[in-house]
């Protein structure tokens, strides 16, 4: 193996001209460009309280919102993002989504109400989508085949030490800056950043002679053809379930630790080594999905959280958890719901694409969209629906978990769904 990316042919005029970053600076780059978004969201945690107090001090419930609207405007840019990438070529589109970002960055940072906020966050989401998604083509670009998946691999395990270290750094922006507005001029910084780095450093991966026009209606014809097929339509709803779960959490951990234990102050630290402990299930799952198959593994997954939820649930609604282990196993079963995001979604998302071989790149788009979107309407009235304890939280990712492993068991592996 060389130390730099492996172009997808022999050079010519009608092939992208080989990056000349080296292997690790690469996978760098591709990280943080991804970062973005994982930034974004889990850096906003530690913001809550004081956003609630400024802006909707009558309902400190709806501060939760400010991680669906990005979410929500996430999934509508992931639409449009790689299309468009595929017309206009991969650093433009890059480049687009970081200035829409950054608008909405500037927008939440001069919110005089939750609503602007929210709106603020929503035109950030949506700018967010080009960084994630076009970095995922640039990969595909250079590389294919194992060459790839391995590149892919590597990306996703520094990007994963993100949700790690994203709150420790929204809290110190905070703390520097005296207000939660800082940490959205730090979110133009790091951005911004990113934006100079592929600039500089990455040469575009889609020459024009490559490029495809932007045709909406093909978009559009791909999209019904998705939702026709019974396997891909089924285990798009199973991924809006599983990102459902994954968000619902982040929308109510941090009021969790502040409210039920008085932990906030040092939320930023427990949520790093949850986070920690959490992305073990993406290595497990590299190991299990090779032996067992994707389906095996999503379905017992899901299984081991409705246990680990139905269990957790009975114990803190009799009162059984007190005290110090009360924290602590409330600690373990966060980290649980983490490791089921890094045990499923990879896996459901390659059962949702493996019959759309023909529009792979597209129906990538329209399912990611598709699932984001689903996810951001299920976790947005968890938050509000907080009242001092994890049980909203936990009642509902335990009811997601049981529909998702109901649906799975009737996915079938071809021909017509039974649901």
């Amino acid at each position: 193996m060389t130390d730099r990316p492996e172009a997808t042919g022999p050079a010519r005029p009608s092939r992208a001209p080989q990056a000349p970053l080296s292997r690790p600076e690469f996978v760098a780059l591709m990280a943080m460009l991804m970062a973005v978004v994982a930034f974004s969201i889990d850096a906003m945690l530690p913001a809550m309280p004081r956003i609630a107090a400024d802006l909707s001090p009558d309902a400190p419930n709806r501060a939760p919102l400010i991680i669906s609207a990005f979410v929500l405007g996430l999934g509508f840019g992931t639409v449009v993002a790689g299309p468009l990438s595929d017309s206009f070529g991969r650093k433009s589109v890059i480049l687009g989504g970081v200035a829409v970002y950054a608008a909405g960055a500037v927008m939440a940072w001069q919110a005089q109400s939750l609503e602007w906020l929210l709106a603020a966050r929503v035109v950030q989401g949506f700018g967010g989508a080009g960084p994630r998604v076009v970095a995922l083509a640039i990969i595909r670009d250079l590389y294919s085949g194992r060459a790839m998946a391995q590149m892919v691999s590597f990306v996703i395990i520094v990007f994963t030490l993100v949700p790690a270290i994203a709150p420790t750094f929204g809290a110190a922006v905070i703390a520097l800056s005296g207000s939660w507005r800082g940490i959205f001029p730090a979110f133009v910084v790091f951005a911004a950043a990113a934006a100079v780095w592929l600039t500089l450093r990455q040469p575009e991966t889609l020459p024009p002679e490559r490029r495809r026009p932007a045709r909406f209606g093909a978009l559009a014809a791909a999209t019904a053809e998705i939702l026709r097929h019974p396997v891909v339509r089924g285990a798009i709803t199973v991924q809006v379930l599983a990102f459902g779960i994954l968000f619902s959490c982040l929308s109510s951990v941090q009021l969790v630790f502040d409210t039920t234990f008085g932990r906030a102050g040092s939320f930023h630290l427990w949520f790093g080594l949850i986070a920690v402990v959490g992305a073990g299930g993406g290595f497990l799952n590299a190991r299990l999905v090779m032996r067992m198959g994707m389906r095996q593994v999503i379905e017992r997954t899901l299984l081991a959280q409705i246990a680990g939820s139905g269990l957790f649930l009975a114990g803190t609604v009799t009162g059984l958890w007190s005290g110090d282990a009360y924290f602590v196993i409330f600690l373990a079963w966060t980290a649980s719901v983490f490791a089921t995001a890094g045990l499923t979604l990879g896996n459901i998302n390659a059962l949702a694409l493996e019959p759309m071989g023909h529009i792979a790149g597209t129906a990538a788009s329209v399912i990611s969209a598709l699932g984001t979107i689903g996810a951001a309407i299920l976790a947005a009235p968890v938050g509000v629906a907080f009242n001092g304890t994890p049980i909203p939280m936990v009642a509902v990712i335990l009811t997601y978990a049981v529909l998702a492993r109901w649906l799975m068991a009737r996915l079938p592996k071809e021909g017509r769904a039974r649901f």
